[in-house]
């Protein structure tokens, strides 16, 4: 079994890529209110900045900034997607899966950048936005609902 070494940067800024196990799949679209209750419940237990987020159906993207002193997202993230499978049907399950004691709906593993400096968490927050329009979903970023570019515009900071 790999042994993965993750950075381990208190109060970091990160860049995710987490995805449903089945490409296809729509539960995150389809189940959107599930995964922000998940999500709003792991941040009052571990609290963590959202600097931007796009939800696509079968994966989604994320920057966060961890409190200053905290290096521990893979477990924010183990909470979020437990709480998000909990109630959901399984998808097809292997022997691993069962003996883990886990549903089949998330890949096990998720991509992380550590964010190296402006120029690095602004491209990647374009990325999150723009990520819509590239998987041909939308025509322009403003058209896709799950995105937290309408934060973004409603404060100003997207133009």
């Amino acid at each position: 079994m790999p042994n993965y070494k993750r950075p381990r940067v208190p109060g970091a800024t990160i860049f995710f890529t987490v995805s449903l196990r089945e490409r296809g799949d729509d539960r995150l679209v389809s189940e959107i209110d599930r995964l922000r209750d998940a999500v709003r419940k792991t941040r009052a237990e571990r609290p963590f900045r959202i600097d931007a987020w796009v939800v696509l159906p079968d994966h989604l993207h994320a920057v966060w900034t961890l409190p200053a002193g905290e290096a521990d997202f893979s477990t924010r993230w183990r909470l979020i997607k437990t709480r998000f499978s909990r109630g959901l049907p399984a998808g097809p399950r292997r022997s691993s899966d069962i003996a883990r004691g886990e549903r089949a709906i998330w890949q096990r593993r998720f991509w992380e950048h550590h964010v190296r400096d402006e120029e690095d968490r602004a491209g990647l927050i374009s990325y999150c936005h723009i990520n819509p329009v590239k998987h041909g979903l939308v025509t322009t970023p403003e058209d896709w609902p799950y995105s937290s570019l309408h934060r973004e515009r409603r404060s100003g900071r997207w133009a």
